[in-house]
């Protein structure tokens, strides 16, 4: 005996197929007869996932989180949770007024500063935020052309101190006219600033040794270096003097202001910078040899498969992005500080710079843009401290953008974004994974 029912086939006979197949729900449905969906929600869909919305929402989660640290650092805050059972509500108005203060002062000292006397007062820390942000657009896209690569560039730092010293030691004592002292300080500290990435390029190409741990070295190297030659009489210390300090910038190679003597941050340097964020966009998205680049950073082996020469390519990488780095020293030098070359003078920047290429996507005008939002938080820094808000916490802002701009699925998870094609494929894997264990 089968069990079946008898006459159960006579059931559905002489009903049409639509009803069949609808009534059983067992009979698996065509795929080509699913409607594809609406070009509007797929449109919007691709925007979620793109890596401008990420970027956006990662700016938003951070100045969210940095306004609650503000908040929870404010001593009225402070004050006003002691009797929060009491009154709440003074914890919840000092809160406001800490982080609306904070922010505030964020802008005023960025951007715009409606308080100012005059027109000029009022967009001077537009100005700032440009020529602070002018030095570290240019080591960001030496950090960001190596990571195109597939390099890890952490040695901007020696690059822009090696590219001080070597401008500073030749062009220095130059008896030059203006026209001709910048330009040839500026090649100078780029051309040394390129050499020292490129033994950086050269030993990794000769040896394999990774340039994470070469970079580093040559950091302590290129700092050591330049110390050793502002301590020396006769090398770069200023003379009159037995103290770490380097002779001033020449006035004939001080970059001059774009605006006049109102805005003294902003400088012939943000030129220079435009100039170079132009160059790399055509280097690695129009050129032949960046094409080349591109290929060996996406798959080294394959590059080599076809005929690339792996090994120089990475040399003239670092070449570039030391040389990148070299205009930032440069931007140092010639505009920020001029008073003297101290071991000290990258301010930093060669480290921020990191940050900045991660933020930017390693593209030359994302870098920019990256480059410009730092500028505009240093900026604003100075600002936020005259309220009161520690600086530490602008870096801690900083410091969040690029751990949420690192965990894009955490961005995804908190503001509920689509998930991409490849976090669902890995999320399939790791279920089949699981049920094959099971099993």
């Amino acid at each position: 005996m089968s069990g079946a029912t008898p006459g159960a086939g006579d059931v559905t006979k002489g009903l049409p197929p639509e009803q069949l197949s609808t009534s059983t729900g067992t009979v698996p449905r065509d795929s080509s007869d699913v409607p594809p969906p609406p070009r509007g929600n797929v449109v919007l869909k691709e925007i979620l996932r793109g890596n401008a919305v990420t970027t956006v929402l990662a700016i938003v989660l951070a100045l969210i989180v940095g306004g609650i640290l503000i908040a929870l650092t404010n001593e009225d805050v402070q004050a006003a949770s002691g009797y929060f059972f009491a009154q709440p509500g003074d914890t919840f108005v000092a809160a406001w007024n800490a982080v609306y203060n904070g922010y505030e002062a964020l802008f005023r000292g960025a951007i715009f500063n409606a308080r100012g006397a005059d027109f000029a007062a009022q967009i001077r820390p537009l100005t700032n935020t440009l020529g602070f942000a002018a030095p570290l657009i240019a080591a960001g896209l030496g950090v960001a052309l190596a990571f195109r690569v597939g390099l890890f560039n952490i040695g901007a730092r020696g690059q822009m101190l090696i590219g001080v010293a070597v401008a500073a030691l030749l062009t220095f004592s130059l008896d030059l006219p203006i026209w001709l002292h910048i330009p040839v300080t500026l090649i100078a500290g780029i051309a040394g600033g390129a050499l020292w990435g490129a033994i950086a390029g050269l030993i990794k190409a000769r040896t394999g040794a990774h340039e994470v741990i070469l970079t580093i070295m040559l950091n302590y190297i290129a700092y050591y270096l330049l110390l050793w030659m502002i301590r020396t009489p006769g090398l770069l210390q200023k003379p009159g003097t037995n103290q770490a300090l380097g002779s001033a910038t020449p006035e004939s190679a001080q970059f001059p202001t774009l605006l006049g003597p109102q805005f003294p941050l902003l400088d012939f340097g943000f030129v220079v910078v435009i100039v170079a964020t132009l160059f790399v966009w055509w280097l690695i998205e129009r050129s032949a040899l960046g094409m080349r680049m591109r290929a060996v950073g996406e798959n080294p082996h394959a590059a080599r498969a076809a005929g690339i020469s792996v090994q120089r390519i990475y040399v003239y990488a670092m070449l570039f992005a030391g040389g990148l780095a070299g205009l930032a020293g440069m931007n140092q030098l010639q505009g920020a500080v001029t008073t003297g070359v101290t071991e000290t003078i990258d301010a930093g920047i060669g480290f921020d710079a990191i940050t900045v290429a991660l933020l930017g996507r390693s593209r030359a005008w994302g870098t920019f843009a990256a480059g410009i939002l730092f500028g505009a938080l240093k900026a604003g820094s100075f600002s936020m401290q005259a309220q009161d808000i520690p600086v530490d916490i602008v870096l801690v802002v900083q410091s969040l953008v690029v751990l949420f701009i690192a965990a894009p699925p955490l961005l995804r998870t908190v503001f509920f974004l689509p998930k991409t094609d490849i976090e669902k494929a890995a999320r399939l894997r790791a279920k089949a994974a699981k049920k094959a264990v099971a099993a």
